[in-house]
């Protein structure tokens, strides 16, 4: 279940294609809800990245209570878990709506400007996030995210945006939360390497319509 921008404590029609940060000064429009998410990225076959959900983590409450089984600590006992919550944003750079896997301190900055701004995702009085993307060190995580506060404006979505919103796959369902059956499965493939391209129907629920996975 995802929960409306308000409500989130920030704590822990779609296409394929999420938004794709960029070097340098970033805007995007959030809309609609958070989906708050823990995920494990593993390494499948062709060495692509393959996210799979932390089940321990109660998206609704957003906390860690256990109530499903974790499979993934047993494949992978090293493995951690990162802080995965996405939502959707009106890209302007060519006016689709995509999902946006959202950054943790980039969100945390956010949340605060939204003390003053008011909540960022309202149709009406909602801003336009403007952010800048800049490399701080030659490793892969060594980037750093700063929200321009002063550049964050009021922008209404005009009527053809809210037809997009409307339109748009809500969040969840882009998004659908597996099984433990699922996981399992999925870990199965993952471990003697049958897993492909073409994911199966269970490891659809995990990877469908997820954004590309960037630093």
């Amino acid at each position: 279940m995802a929960i409306s921008f308000a409500n989130t404590k920030g704590k822990a029609q779609i296409g394929a294609e999420g938004y794709k940060y960029k070097y340098g000064e970033n805007t995007v429009r959030l809309v609609g809800d958070v989906l708050p998410r823990y995920v494990y990225w593993l390494k499948g076959s062709n060495d692509k990245d393959i996210p799979v959900e932390c089940l321990a983590f109660d998206r609704e409450a957003e906390k860690f209570n256990n109530k499903q089984v974790d499979h993934v600590t047993s494949f992978f006992p090293d493995k951690k878990r990162s802080w995965s919550y996405v939502m959707l944003c009106i890209d302007p750079t060519d006016g689709k709506v995509k999902p946006i896997n959202l950054k943790k301190k980039l969100f945390e900055q956010i949340l605060s400007a939204a003390e003053d701004l008011g909540d960022p995702t309202d149709p009406t009085t909602g801003w336009s996030a403007v952010f800048k993307r800049v490399k701080t060190g030659p490793l892969a995580y060594n980037v750093e995210y700063t929200l321009q506060v002063l550049r964050c404006k009021s922008t209404p979505l005009t009527d053809v945006e809210k037809e997009l919103v409307a339109a748009a796959t809500p969040i969840d369902v882009a998004f659908p939360r597996p099984t433990p059956d699922e996981i399992k499965a999925l870990l199965v493939r993952i471990t003697t390497g049958a897993d492909t391209e073409e994911t199966p129907a269970e490891g659809a629920s995990i990877a469908q319509a997820e954004a590309i996975k960037e630093l």
